[in-house]
């Protein structure tokens, strides 16, 4: 890997993803002759089970500049759109609140800031429970039944 400019600022999870594409990863069986690291490989299929795998670029820059209206910091808007909270309990560690003790008096509309992470980012990649309902069960010796 080639390091263009160093400390050019953070990534969101759909940038990376989208590098390892333009460099060659896939989930295609011939991937171990790509110039990829197995690292690389490693953060490639991490990222495949993450919303990044469901986002466009389209949908990330629109989500960045609609949030500029709710005056969060540049790194929550990078957790929101790489984690993508559904509810108020999901994104509340994302936002720092401000603290009152010291006098800041930013007010947060959660609400709002959900309401564009609904209407906007595409919804997580869905997992394949069917799959997991047919699986065996083991019994506590470790035998499956």
């Amino acid at each position: 890997m080639k390091i263009v400019k160093a400390n050019a600022g953070a990534l969101t999870n759909f940038e990376v993803l989208d590098f390892l594409n333009s460099r060659g990863a896939s989930k295609d069986t011939t991937r171990v002759i790509a110039p990829i690291a197995i690292s690389e490989y490693k953060v490639y299929d991490y990222l495949l089970e993450t919303a990044a795998s469901t986002q466009t670029r389209e949908s990330v820059n629109k989500f960045a500049d609609k949030c500029k209206d709710f005056k969060v910091a540049k790194a929550e808007i990078l957790n929101i759109i790489n984690l993508r909270p559904s509810s108020k309990v999901d994104l509340a560690p994302i936002i720092e609140m401000p603290d009152k003790e010291k006098g800041e008096t930013r007010t947060i509309d959660t609400d709002g800031i959900l309401e564009l992470v609904k209407d906007l980012l595409p919804p997580l990649p869905t997992t394949d429970e069917t799959s997991e309902d047919n699986d065996e069960e083991e019994t506590e010796n470790g035998e499956q039944s």
